[in-house]
């Protein structure tokens, strides 16, 4: 195995989340009184810090305005968004097969925590993490580089010859190579190939197949 401990990014990498999180950033413009883009037109917003994106949407630094835009996302995240989601066909199956083998499975994502966790119960894939990391709520840990460094603590004497990021943004490389460790980029996800290739991750796959294929049979 070329790869056994991995470090996962959660949504557009384990799931596609789109319609909870723009639906809910749609929710919170609208609240705000904002103009409300089409959600195709939102898929940029996935992946990077929450309070960046809204930065750019709302045109503004105005902390209080952030932070207001910020709790009205998570009002309809919390109760409705976090379920509009749904695993990428094949994820689990690789979880399960990449465990049996002894690998450990770390969640590293910027999403709050305590969303990842419900995600994760939700769709029963809690069973194959021996590590859940994300942001805190208070905005701790927003930057995937932070976070990464902060799941690498949590597993002691770990070999980062072994161990891989695996996610579908520029934000997932830079922060792997900020803590010195391997990097896969998904193009199923929501990173254009412009991005994952200007990016230059250690390897870029396709769908969730050629993941599988590299993982599971060390192949390219």
């Amino acid at each position: 195995m070329r790869y056994d401990i991995l470090l996962w990014d959660l949504d557009g990498t384990l799931t596609d989340s789109k319609e909870g999180i723009t639906r809910s950033v749609q929710y919170a413009l609208s609240r705000l009184d904002y103009p409300i883009p089409e959600a195709d037109d939102l898929d940029w917003i996935i992946g990077p810090p929450l309070k960046e994106s809204f930065k750019t949407l709302l045109q503004t630094t105005d902390e209080a305005l952030l932070n207001q835009a910020i709790i009205i996302y998570r009002e309809r995240f919390r109760e409705i968004g976090i379920y509009e989601n749904i695993v990428y066909p094949g994820i689990p199956e690789i979880l399960f097969e990449l465990k049996e083998k002894g690998c450990k499975h770390l969640l590293a994502t910027s999403k709050p925590r305590v969303f990842a966790e419900k995600i994760l119960q939700h769709f029963l894939l809690e069973e194959y993490f021996d590590v859940i990391m994300g942001s805190e709520l208070n905005g701790q840990f927003a930057e995937k580089e932070t976070v990464i460094e902060e799941v690498l603590k949590r597993v002691p004497g770990n070999s980062l010859s072994k161990t891989v990021m695996i996610g579908d943004r520029k934000y997932d490389v830079h922060g792997a190579r900020a803590n010195q460790i391997d990097v896969i980029a998904v193009g199923y996800g929501y990173g254009t190939v412009d991005e994952l290739q200007a990016a230059n991750p250690d390897f870029i796959v396709p769908s969730v197949e050629g993941l599988g294929k590299l993982l599971l049979n060390d192949l390219v």
